[in-house]
């Protein structure tokens, strides 16, 4: 009993493996990986450096594009770095409290893509539904609302997650055969009864990821119908192409993460190999996807973005 009360309260180190199956080919994974990572920093920074030094950047839509690449940088960061650092230093060793932070932080940043990409739809919807009231509701102070909301709901969602894993006793195996510590993975290890980490690991963000999708759903139906009853083409291919953007990176984030948490779950046939890459691509590419789209299809940034990177020309 004071051995088991002893691994309880000091559960030690956790070795990750990295991709099982894969490992004499580590190396050469790591190249993409760190080279995602960079372009994920390099969009990501460049985004809050434009938005920030730049004033008529100064709108509530482009408050939430800086609070989405802040958590995009979050993401990747919490895991890219110890994978890369897995593939090409043999760094497998990880401390349980580094555990539970890199599990607290990759949960939180994922939940606060999710909320942060519904106020950025209750944005596009202000914006096109009720033009008129759009500068009078989101003004500043509401804007720091929303955002303290964002943070304060993602925060509580996930904080029970850290105690939940905490209260476990790891008196098993202690290697996760993963990149990263994930939730459901480090609780497994346990020898201990996990059906509340399950229920929560599940029910929690499922509802949660449903209901943003709902209204997310529900801000872009209004918000397609008020564009095709605008009287002019070009208002209307205006308004498209604005919320073009949004759309793309609704998709990017929305459907690997629901892939992810279903085969998680319940695809007890597909390979552990295929699911710990797949989780892997999923924390790497949308953070360095969504600068691209938002540079490529958002006219004020893309103009910013090639000021900055050919001021002679521009001139």
């Amino acid at each position: 009993m004071a051995t088991l009360n002893l691994t309880s309260f000091n559960p030690g180190s956790f070795i990750l493996v990295g991709i099982p199956g894969l490992e004499q080919f580590h190396i050469w994974i790591g190249i993409p990986f760190f080279t995602i990572y960079l372009l994920a920093l390099a969009g990501n920074g460049t985004l809050l450096y434009l938005i920030t030094v730049d004033h008529s950047l100064h709108e509530p839509m482009f408050f939430f594009l800086s609070m989405l690449a802040s958590a995009d940088l979050v993401l990747c960061t919490t895991c890219v770095p110890k994978t890369v650092g897995i593939f090409w230093l043999k760094a497998q060793k990880i401390t349980f409290p580094g555990c539970l932070t890199q599990l607290f932080f990759l949960h939180f940043s994922f939940f606060l893509d999710s909320t942060i990409l519904l106020g950025m739809a209750f944005d596009r919807y202000m914006a096109i539904c009720c033009p008129l009231r759009y500068t009078s509701v989101l003004t500043p102070r509401t804007i720091v609302k929303i955002m303290v909301g964002i943070v304060g709901r993602s925060f509580g969602v996930i904080l029970p997650v850290v105690f939940l894993v905490k209260r476990l006793p790891f008196c098993k195996s202690r290697i996760i055969p993963h990149t990263y510590c994930e939730h459901i993975g480090v609780a497994r290890l346990a020898c201990a009864d996990i059906s509340i980490n399950i229920w929560y690991g599940f029910a929690v963000p499922v509802m949660t990821i449903i209901s943003d999708l709902v209204l997310i759903g529900i801000s872009y139906a209004l918000i397609l119908h008020a564009v095709f009853h605008l009287p002019s083409r070009d208002a209307r291919q205006k308004a498209l192409s604005t919320c073009g953007s949004h759309v793309c990176v609704i998709l990017i984030f929305y459907t690997p993460a629901i892939f992810s948490v279903l085969t998680h779950r319940f695809g007890h046939n597909i390979s552990r190999t295929f699911h710990i890459i797949f989780a892997n691509l999923y924390v790497a590419i949308p953070p360095a996807l969504n600068p691209i789209i938002y540079g490529v299809k958002t006219k004020q940034i893309r103009d910013k973005v090639i000021l900055l990177l050919f001021p002679k020309g521009m001139k």
